[in-house]
């Protein structure tokens, strides 16, 4: 057992992504314009609580290669991340759960050849990019 993941209140839901990438910034772009009850919270891998949350999730934090979900101390990965994310918020985006009928091994796959080719095709910020938030507490930094 981990024990409780640091900065981290019980029960908040925190995603943690690479604010380096331009696909990751879109997606949390994507969960602040549409999470209307602030269902989690963001913090960039980059940042000092990011890196020590992606270490207490068992990561490398010098090796950001997925979207990691903490939610209520449980740590979720890839397509699962992104499905837990997407849960809280409105139809018809929490409707993409159906997805997961799909094994998870085959999400997986689907999401990592994404994410190991997300530069390419996406492209990188060559700094760490500031989000503008929809109220003061959406990112843990």
């Amino acid at each position: 057992m981990r024990g409780n993941p640091p900065y981290i209140q019980p029960g908040e839901r925190i995603v943690i992504f690479d604010a380096t990438c331009k696909l990751c910034i879109g997606w949390v772009n994507f969960l602040i314009r549409h999470d209307r009850h602030h269902t989690v919270r963001m913090v960039p891998v980059q940042s000092e609580k990011g890196k020590a949350l992606f270490v207490w999730s068992g990561l490398p934090a010098d090796k950001v290669n997925t979207i990691v979900l903490i939610d209520k101390g449980e740590v979720f990965l890839r397509s699962e991340a992104i499905f837990r994310a997407m849960s809280g918020l409105p139809a018809p985006w929490r409707w993409m759960g159906i997805l997961r009928i799909f094994p998870q091994s085959f999400r997986d796959m689907c999401y990592n050849r994404i994410a190991i080719n997300r530069y390419r095709l996406f492209g990188r910020y060559d700094a760490v990019q500031k989000l503008d938030a929809d109220h003061a507490q959406r990112f843990l930094d």
